[in-house]
C-alpha cells in the first residue's frame, strides 16, 4: 500500500478490503452452517443467494441511513425470506450461531491485503503520528474483528477502532466521522486537514470523508 502520509498527523483506516479480505473458504461454510444449524430445507444454494442479497441490501441501507442493522436483524431477514418461523426463533438462538460462526471465522481467517503492512504502521508511528481503524460491520462484529486485528500483531499500532456496530453509525454518516475526530482531540488536537481516512468504498469511505472534512484516499485492490 502507498500512501502519502508526509502531510498528515493521524491516518484512518477502513477494515474489509482495505487491510484484509475474506477467506474464501469461510463464506462457503458459514451458509452451510447457517442451513443446518435452522434446520432449513433448502438447496445450500438458494441459501447462498439469499445471503448475499441481504448482505448487500443491509449494506447499502446503512449507507443510506448512516445507523447500523444488527447483526440478529439481519439474521431474521435471511430466516423470514427462507421460510423459517422467526416467532419459533429467539435471541439466544441467534447468539449461539453467531459463537459458531465466530469460531469458524477464527478458523478460515480472513487474509491480510498487503503483507508488508505493518512496516508502513512502524514508518508512520516512528514520526509520533497516529492511526485508527474506523470499520461498517455486518455479519462480523466488531469484537470478533478485534481479535483478528490481535492475531496479525497490528492492535498496538491503532489509537483506537471504531466499528458501526459497537457505536450504531455507520459511514458514511458524518456522527461516525465526529466520533472519530473527537477521539483523536483527546490525545492530540488536530484539524480536520490533518486526518487522512483510507478506504475501498467512494460512498462510505471517500465521499463520507471528503464531506466530513478529512482528506481521503481511495484504495483500488
Amino acid at each position: 500500500m502507498e500512501i502519502n502520509h508526509k502531510n498528515y498527523s493521524h491516518f484512518s483506516f477502513d477494515l474489509w478490503l482495505t487491510l484484509i479480505k475474506s477467506n474464501p473458504e469461510f463464506k462457503i461454510k458459514r451458509n452451510l452452517l447457517f442451513r443446518d444449524f435452522f434446520t432449513i430445507d433448502c438447496p445450500i444454494e438458494k441459501v447462498t443467494t439469499i445471503v448475499r442479497y441481504y448482505d448487500v441490501l443491509c449494506n447499502n441501507i446503512n449507507e443510506k441511513t448512516g445507523l447500523n442493522f444488527e447483526t440478529c436483524e439481519i439474521y431474521y431477514l435471511i430466516l423470514s425470506a427462507l421460510n423459517v418461523k422467526i416467532n419459533e426463533i429467539d435471541t439466544e438462538q441467534l447468539n449461539l450461531f453467531y459463537a459458531e460462526t465466530e469460531l469458524l471465522f477464527l478458523k478460515y481467517k480472513p487474509q491480510l491485503l498487503f503483507p508488508n503492512i505493518q512496516s508502513l504502521f512502524k514508518e508512520i508511528t516512528a514520526q509520533e503520528k497516529t492511526i485508527n481503524i474506523l470499520s461498517n460491520t455486518a455479519f462480523i462484529k466488531g469484537s470478533t474483528l478485534r481479535k483478528i486485528i490481535s492475531y496479525y500483531e497490528l492492535s498496538n499500532f491503532f489509537k483506537f477502532q471504531f466499528y458501526s456496530d459497537e457505536v450504531g453509525f455507520s459511514k458514511p454518516n458524518p456522527k461516525i466521522f465526529q466520533l472519530v475526530f473527537d477521539q483523536i482531540n483527546n490525545f492530540k488536537p488536530l484539524q480536520k486537514k490533518e486526518v487522512l481516512h483510507i478506504g475501498d468504498n467512494i460512498v462510505s469511505d471517500y465521499n463520507g470523508a471528503i464531506s466530513f472534512g478529512f482528506d481521503a484516499h481511495l484504495l483500488n485492490v
